[in-house]
């Protein structure tokens, strides 16, 4: 979830739902990428959203901001194939599944890991930024869950969904086309520079690496990779993506091991060769700290944010 987002909702916060005010989501009009002849990239508000069609219908891959659907209802009418058959989300956050409910109306089969029904289901925090969600209503919840991963054969295709652990969050999953080569990595895997760890959502630097290494493990050369948020990418982008994950990881850890503190680890600005953008989603201070709370795993990372003190509500953005 980009940080830019987060941060015009901030003075919009309720209790009782966190995206009450729709003026102040990004609402722009859905472009889109042909991928294959069979599969469409739409970009919209939230997350990148991957549509395959064909002689099966619609599988839907993330569905935006609940204020984009009539505008991604609309889109897909295009390809006149009827309503959704299947919707798969990479994880539960709120730019990524928010169309949930009109196209699980809509007869829309909803597919995702366990803890995103579990999310979806119950009251949700975002600690970092103080952001408070109610319960999904029940036309929005996965109706088919998995543990590890899934395989759905539609429209010459098979798509394969494949679980990663506690890195964005704790339910996120990779979703890999295995005739077109073109796997989504969800929020795993963006290219608005350094990506937002979800702590309470039992999110990890240790996790957000393995994911990538998986994703990299599900890919070659010829890969088309659909990221979170931002433009299709190659392989080689993820590998330096990794690689920064990587880089920042040890020089956090690094430091820590020599008795250095939170504050004097952010002074010395590890993560300064990745944080030039200054209107860039998460800056490099917010970064560090995501990474220096999960350095002994999610269970850590979820306890810091828990206290509620605000330690780990990034720099301005």
């Amino acid at each position: 979830m980009p940080m830019r987002v987060v941060a015009l909702l901030l003075p919009l916060m309720t209790a009782a739902c966190a995206v009450s005010q729709a003026q102040e989501i990004p609402n722009p009009e859905i472009r889109s990428e042909v991928l294959t002849p069979e599969l469409t990239l739409l970009f919209g508000g939230g997350g990148n959203i991957a549509v395959s069609h064909g002689a099966d219908g619609l599988v839907v891959i993330d569905d935006d901001y609940v204020q984009m659907t009539p505008k991604l209802t609309a889109a897909l009418e295009k390809f006149g194939k009827g309503p959704a058959r299947y919707v798969v989300n990479t994880h539960w956050h709120f730019d990524h599944s928010g169309g949930n409910a009109a196209l699980g109306k809509g007869g829309a089969v909803i597919v995702a890991h366990d803890n995103v029904r579990k999310r979806l289901a119950s009251d949700q925090v975002i600690a970092a930024f103080k952001l408070k969600f109610p319960p999904s209503t029940p036309e929005a919840l996965p109706v088919v869950t998995f543990a590890d991963g899934l395989s759905l054969h539609l429209n010459g295709d098979t798509l394969t969904a494949v679980h990663v652990a506690n890195a964005h969050t704790d339910g996120d999953v990779l979703v890999k086309w295995e005739k077109a080569n073109i796997l989504h990595t969800g929020d795993v895997f963006v290219r608005y520079g350094l990506p937002f760890i979800d702590l309470s959502s039992g999110g990890s630097i240790k996790g957000m690496i393995a994911g990538a290494e998986r994703a990299l493990a599900l890919s070659d050369a010829r890969t088309r990779i659909i990221p979170g948020h931002g433009e299709v990418a190659s392989r080689a982008d993820l590998v330096a993506y990794r690689d920064m994950l990587v880089g920042i990881r040890d020089r956090v850890a690094n430091a820590r091991a020599e008795g250095r503190t939170l504050a004097e680890i952010k002074a010395a600005k590890p993560a300064a060769a990745w944080d030039k953008d200054p209107k860039a989603h998460v800056r490099g201070d917010a970064f560090v700290e995501f990474v220096f709370a999960t350095l002994d795993g999610p269970a850590a990372g979820q306890a810091t944010a828990q206290k509620g003190k605000g330690e780990l509500i990034p720099a301005p953005v």
